[in-house]
C-alpha cells in the first residue's frame, strides 16, 4: 500500500484477473458468504417475528430497531479508532461474535427487555464489523487485486442474502409453527456468524510498519493517525463520504425498496415479474464480475466510481422505457427493458464496489483505514435510512414515467459529487507531481 499517492489509474489492463487472491481470502469470501447466507435467513421477517409471531406489538419491534441502529452508530464511531489501533482482524471478530450474541438471543425471546438487548447486540456488532470490513478483506489480497476483492466481496454479500431469503421462505411455507421456525432460524444465523469470527480473528497485518509509519495524504496524521474531523476536512475524503452516502439514497435502496412497488402498482407488473428483475439483478451481477474486470481495470478509480451512477441512469431510462411502452405493448418488450434495467444497474453496482473501497483505503492512508471506514459505514447507513422515504415519497406524488425520471435525476446528482470528486483528485495528482 501506498498511502501517500490521492489517485492512479490502475494496475493495467486486465491485471486484478491475473491477480492471485490467495487462499486466505478465499476462506474469508467462504465464511462471509456463510455469515451473509445467514444473515438472509432472518432480515426480512424481524419486524413480522417481534410484532405478531412473539406478540410484542409494532412498538417492540420499532425498539429493536432503535436499539440497533442506535447502538451501530456508536460502536462505528468507536470502532474505527479502535480498528487503527489494534488492528481490524481484532475489532471484525468483536463484532462477529457480538452478531453472534444477538441474534441467539432473538431466538428465545419471549419479551421486550430480551428483544432490546438482542437489537444492541446486533447493532454493536454491524457497527464493529462494517467499521473493520475493509481493513479485513486488505489484510487478505495484494494490494494488486484489491479492485477484484472488493467487487468480489459485494457479490458475495449479495449472493448469500438472496439465498438464505431463498431457503428461508421455502422452510417456512407452509410452516405449521413459524414462530417456532423461526426461532431455529435465529439460532442458524447466530451460529453462521462462528466461523468468520474463527477466519478473521486468524488473520494478521502484513507487517509492523502497517499501521504505525505512513500518514495518509494532506491529513498530516501523525503516528496515531488522523481524527474523524480531519479526515473530513480532506476534501476528497469528504466527497467520498458524500458520494457513499448519495449511492445508497438514489441507487442501491431504490432497487430494494422503490423500484419494486414502482412496477407493481404504477405499471400493472405481476408479482412474479417483480421477483424475476430482482433475481436478474443478482445473477447479473455473478455473471458480469468476470466480464467486465478487464475494463473496470483499465478505469482510474475515481472515473470507475462516476461511472456507476451514469450506468444507473441508463438503467432508470430501460424502466422510461417499459413505463412509456405501457400495458398495450408487447410484453416482451416491457418485459426485456425491465430485465436490460436489471442487468444495466448491476453494472453500475460492480463499478461502485471495485472503486470506491480502494479509493478510501488510499486516501485514508494505513493509520486511519478504520476511522475511514466507520465513516463511510455512518453515510451508507444515513443513505438507507433515508433513500427509502425519499423514493416512496417521490412514486407517491408522480406518474410511472415521472417516477422514473426523477429516480434518473437522483443518479445524475451521485454523478455530479463523483465527478467533482475526479476533478479534485486530478488536481492533487498535478500538484503532487509538480
Amino acid at each position: 500500500m501506498t498511502g501517500t499517492r490521492p489517485e492512479k489509474t490502475g494496475a493495467g489492463p486486465g491485471s486484478a484477473a491475473r491477480t492471485p487472491l490467495g487462499r486466505p481470502f478465499g476462506l474469508l469470501m467462504g465464511v462471509l458468504l456463510l455469515s451473509s447466507l445467514g444473515n438472509g435467513l432472518c432480515f426480512p421477517f424481524t419486524a413480522i417475528y417481534i410484532s405478531r409471531l412473539l406478540g410484542l406489538g409494532s412498538r417492540a419491534a420499532g425498539g429493536y430497531f432503535l436499539a440497533m441502529a442506535a447502538a451501530s452508530f456508536a460502536a462505528a464511531l468507536l470502532g474505527g479508532p479502535l480498528a487503527d489501533r489494534r488492528g481490524p482482524h481484532r475489532v471484525a471478530a468483536i463484532g462477529g461474535a457480538a452478531l453472534a450474541v444477538g441474534y441467539g438471543l432473538l431466538a428465545p425471546a419471549d419479551g421486550v427487555a430480551l428483544v432490546l438487548v438482542s437489537g444492541a447486540c446486533v447493532g454493536v456488532g454491524f457497527g464493529l464489523f462494517y467499521a473493520s470490513i475493509v481493513g479485513v478483506v486488505d489484510l487478505a489480497v495484494p494490494e494488486s487485486g484489491r479492485r477484484t476483492a472488493f467487487t468480489v466481496r459485494h457479490i458475495v454479500n449479495n449472493a448469500g442474502i438472496g439465498f438464505g431469503s431463498v431457503v428461508a421462505g421455502l422452510a417456512l411455507h407452509g410452516a405449521s409453527t413459524p414462530a417456532g421456525t423461526l426461532r431455529w432460524l435465529y439460532l442458524a444465523n447466530a451460529l453462521a456468524a462462528v466461523p468468520l469470527v474463527v477466519v478473521v480473528r486468524a488473520l494478521r497485518p502484513k507487517g509492523a510498519e502497517a499501521h504505525t509509519t505512513r500518514e495518509a495524504p494532506e491529513t498530516g496524521g501523525g503516528p496515531s493517525g488522523p481524527t474523524y474531523r480531519t479526515l473530513l476536512r480532506v476534501r476528497t475524503m469528504a466527497l467520498l463520504v458524500v458520494a457513499q452516502a448519495l449511492f445508497a439514497i438514489v441507487g442501491f435502496t431504490q432497487i430494494e425498496a422503490t423500484v419494486p412497488l414502482l412496477m407493481h402498482d404504477h405499471m400493472g407488473v405481476s408479482l412474479g415479474w417483480v421477483s424475476a428483475v430482482v433475481a436478474a439483478n443478482s445473477f447479473a451481477l455473478v455473471a458480469l464480475q468476470p466480464l467486465l474486470s478487464r475494463w473496470l481495470e483499465r478505469l482510474p478509480e475515481t472515473v470507475g466510481l462516476a461511472a456507476g451512477p451514469v450506468l444507473w441512469a441508463g438503467a432508470f431510462g430501460c424502466g422510461l422505457g417499459a413505463a412509456l411502452a405501457g400495458p398495450s405493448a408487447p410484453a416482451a418488450v416491457r418485459h426485456g427493458l425491465l430485465l436490460a434495467f436489471a442487468v444495466v444497474f448491476a453494472a453500475g453496482e460492480l463499478t461502485y464496489s471495485s472503486a470506491f473501497y480502494p479509493l478510501l483505503l488510499r486516501w485514508s492512508g494505513e493509520t486511519a483505514v478504520g476511522r475511514a471506514s466507520a465513516l463511510a459505514s455512518l453515510a451508507w447507513n444515513l443513505g438507507t435510512a433515508s433513500g427509502p422515504a425519499i423514493g416512496l415519497f417521490v412514486i407517491s406524488r408522480t406518474s410511472a414515467t415521472g417516477s422514473w425520471v426523477a429516480l434518473a435525476a437522483g443518479a445524475a446528482v451521485a454523478f455530479a459529487v463523483a465527478a467533482a470528486l475526479h476533478r479534485r483528485a486530478a488536481d492533487v495528482t498535478r500538484a503532487a507531481d509538480a
